[in-house]
């Protein structure tokens, strides 16, 4: 499989009393199938799957996979403290016909790094898909390093990473040692120097709400090499990084987001609260002259 463009890992969207806002994930999904996005992936980091049951994440997979029908590619996560049930999410994707897996670290383990190959190689027996590897060493407190990669690489199925360590010199191990590792953009504010580097798509958080400007980064650097475009369009998104990343807010500021483009999000569910005001005016601001600029880059001004 060929990991092509933005890769968007959808919210879920809840009401008040926590519970999973079923029409609203269906029109989040909806909405991003239509404004051109490459991949969803349902069960990562963003969608909260750590905050959900089994059962929660293979319902959202299922209803992703109802919405998104073949219009474009479902990647569905596996992340787990326990392997049985990263099995399980690899069995659910297999079953419901999605196009890939994620898999990342088992957290709090600390795995060996052969320990951590073998985990991923038995999620890889129980679903036999293509595969993106999650390299998230701030979360998971290891690093995929060259002994996971060469073990995990005597199988066909890993094909792409995405690479969250924040260390440049991975953008650079992994474009010049091992390039039949697909390498996607998982550090946002390092996206320019992924796609210099040769990677071909982004997983990006923030494309939920902003699209179009995600894809018109892409679209500049991996498809018309156009870097000078494209460092514009990278040096106006930097402030939204700097207000995503700040304080442990990601996940509240991709809603809140969600909600300004019109969407039902909700809050986080426990142990994360929502916004207070003075975050949500902050990241209104910096969308407002996002999108204008991004726009008047487009249009050749």
């Amino acid at each position: 499989m060929k990991f092509e463009g933005i890769y968007t890992p959808v919210i879920t969207p809840h009401g008040d009393d926590g519970n999973i806002d079923h029409d609203g994930f269906a029109a989040m999904v909806d909405y991003l199938v239509t404004s051109g996005v490459h991949g969803i992936i349902v069960g990562g980091s963003t969608g909260e799957y750590y905050a959900q049951s089994l059962e929660e994440r293979a319902e959202l997979v299922r209803a992703a996979k109802e919405v998104i029908g073949g219009r474009t590619s479902l990647i569905v996560g596996t992340g787990a403290i326990r392997q049985e049930d990263s099995i399980r999410m690899a069995e659910t994707a297999a079953t419901i016909g999605a196009d890939a897996i994620l898999v990342g670290s088992p957290p709090y383990s600390v795995p060996t790094e052969r320990e951590n190959a073998l985990n991923a190689l038995a999620i890889d027996r129980a679903a036999d898909l293509p595969i993106m590897l999650y390299n998230y060493p701030g979360r998971m407190c290891v690093n995929m390093g060259e002994e996971f990669l060469d073990r995990v690489g005597r199988s066909r199925n890993f094909c792409a990473i995405k690479e969250s360590s924040g260390d440049i010199n991975r953008v650079h191990l992994l474009a010049r040692d091992y390039p039949h590792i697909q390498m996607s953009c998982g550090m946002d504010d390092q996206a320019l120097e992924f796609f210099a580097w040769g990677a071909r798509s982004w997983v990006c958080g923030g494309s939920n709400f902003l699209p179009a400007e995600h894809i018109a980064l892409y679209r500049a650097c991996a498809v018309e090499g156009n870097f000078d475009k494209g460092r514009r369009i990278m040096s106006a998104m930097m402030p939204l990084m700097r207000v995503l990343e700040q304080g442990g807010k990601f996940i509240q500021c991709i809603k809140h987001g969600c909600e300004m483009a019109g969407f039902h999000a909700g809050p986080p569910r426990p142990p994360l609260k929502a916004l207070n005001k003075d975050d949500k005016r902050q990241l209104e601001q910096v969308v407002r002259v996002l999108k204008r600029t991004v726009a008047e880059i487009e249009a050749g001004a």
